[in-house]
């Protein structure tokens, strides 16, 4: 049975993406290099162009895996807006506004008996989004986030 989540064990790799995908990119980039230096003058036009085609594909990958964590982040800021919704007074609808993005995705980790309170203390105190999850007494696993 895997640990259960807390704050020191949230952060999670995507081992394809970080162990394959990116160290296979990178490899491919300093080898076109890497080729374009010791083949000299031999099609150095061509052996630039792999250079700079290797560089956008590693800047395919880290968009592609931006563009999926901010679709996640604006799913998790919805799922966070109804939960607060459903479990603060209607007279607090206010404190949900007044959440920021980072402190919204940061509160998914709160437990309901721990949410109001904590949204409030946000809010009122301003915190980021670590000082949040360190103010979580009984952590509410996210085994989803990639």
């Amino acid at each position: 049975m895997p640990t259960p989540q807390n704050y020191k064990n949230h952060t999670r790799f995507d081992p394809p993406f970080h162990y394959v995908i990116i160290p296979i990119l990178l490899l491919n980039f300093i080898f076109s290099i890497y080729i374009a230096i010791h083949s000299g003058h031999a099609y150095l036009h061509t052996h630039l162009w792999y250079i700079v085609m290797s560089f956008v594909f590693i800047l395919m990958a880290g968009n592609a895996r931006a563009s999926a964590l901010k679709a996640q982040d604006r799913i998790i800021r919805l799922e966070e807006r109804l939960r607060l919704a459903s479990i603060l007074p209607a007279s607090d609808s206010a404190t949900i506004a007044q959440l920021t993005e980072a402190q919204l995705i940061a509160l998914r980790f709160a437990p309901d008996e721990e949410l109001a309170a904590l949204a409030h203390k946000a809010v009122s105190q301003g915190l980021e989004r670590k000082a949040i999850k360190k103010n979580i007494v009984n952590w509410r696993a996210d085994n989803f986030r990639v």
